[in-house]
């Protein structure tokens, strides 16, 4: 008899890449997670994982069982959630990736007093600049700022995410203040490698316009990116909510060159034909309310 808790645990595994941290994400000892798994190929008559010292890899069994088994174990998340929400309860796991620094400025800060609220939904958040993905990592959603070209991804917005060209007073009394598109082709430029050095791009009466500066440094987290631009070591292309700060103190100054950056947005995003839980529409709307449009961080607009 093929049990829901082996192909839970399965699942699991395969998710966490290993079964230490399975057991921990599903709060078991690795002895039970281990049996568990044992049983459900037994059950089967088959190995789903070959398991080495150093890894886990997939059987061919294991990869036609995967796809069936990782929806039979949403499905049933999916229907213990929908059964506390009818009685008024949001309840149970979800998993959500989102980049670091806006995770640690402002989403998790919106969050906690939700959490707080609802303690029965059991979050897992995963702060990671690198662009996961979201179905096949197993996350219920994306936290992504920017444009999404993922076209298995269903995104909601959230707000508006204007982003500010910005330096240092030290770095513009020494290199000059540029004051248009053409003067940063001459400038050092910082740049967030998530996104390339075409990254740069502002809106024109003729359409949007690519702008690429000397590459100083590339950099693929937000923090030190602006940090950077602190030191002086060029320009960089900010998110109004990470440069905000350091501009009202005085430690970068935001630049006009005559055009804005295209504008953006800061979307939650859901796994196309992965019907999202009562839980995850609760925290978008959460999120939006909590973060006002324009956003509370960027009060010009």
């Amino acid at each position: 008899m093929i049990r829901i808790e082996g192909i839970a645990a399965f699942v699991a595994v395969v998710e966490a890449g290993s079964v230490s941290e399975a057991a921990r994400r599903l709060r078991l000892s690795k002895s039970v997670v281990s049996e568990r798994l044992a049983e459900l190929e037994k059950s089967l008559g088959g190995m789903l994982l070959h398991r080495t010292t150093r890894k886990l890899t997939l059987t061919e069994d294991g990869v036609v069982f995967l796809e069936r088994a990782a929806r039979i174990v949403r499905e049933i998340e999916e229907a213990a959630a929908d059964m506390a929400e009818r009685r008024g309860t949001l309840s149970g796991p979800i998993r959500i990736a989102a980049p670091v620094t806006f995770g640690r400025m402002h989403l998790g800060p919106a969050l906690y007093p939700f959490l707080a609220d609802h303690p029965e939904i059991e979050l897992t958040l995963d702060i990671d600049d690198r662009r996961v993905d979201a179905a096949s990592d197993g996350y219920d959603a994306v936290i992504r700022n920017g444009p999404i070209a993922d076209s298995r991804l269903v995104a909601w917005k959230l707000t508006r995410s204007r982003r500010l060209l910005c330096a240092s007073p030290d770095y513009l009394a020494r290199q000059g203040i540029p004051s248009s598109l053409a003067d940063l082709n001459s400038h050092r430029g910082i740049f967030y490698t998530n996104r390339g050095v075409a990254d740069w791009r502002f809106q024109t009466p003729d359409g949007a316009i690519v702008v690429r500066a000397k590459l100083a440094l590339g950099i693929n987290n937000g923090d030190m990116l602006r940090d950077a631009a602190i030191a002086g070591l060029g320009i960089a292309l900010l998110p109004a909510f990470i440069a905000g700060p350091a501009i009202r103190e005085g430690r970068l100054a935001e630049i006009d060159v005559g055009h804005k950056p295209e504008t953006e947005f800061i979307y939650m995003a859901h796994p196309e034909g992965q019907n999202p839980s009562a839980k995850l529409r609760a925290i978008a709307d959460h999120l939006k309310k909590s973060f006002g449009d324009p956003p509370y961080w960027d009060p010009v607009g």
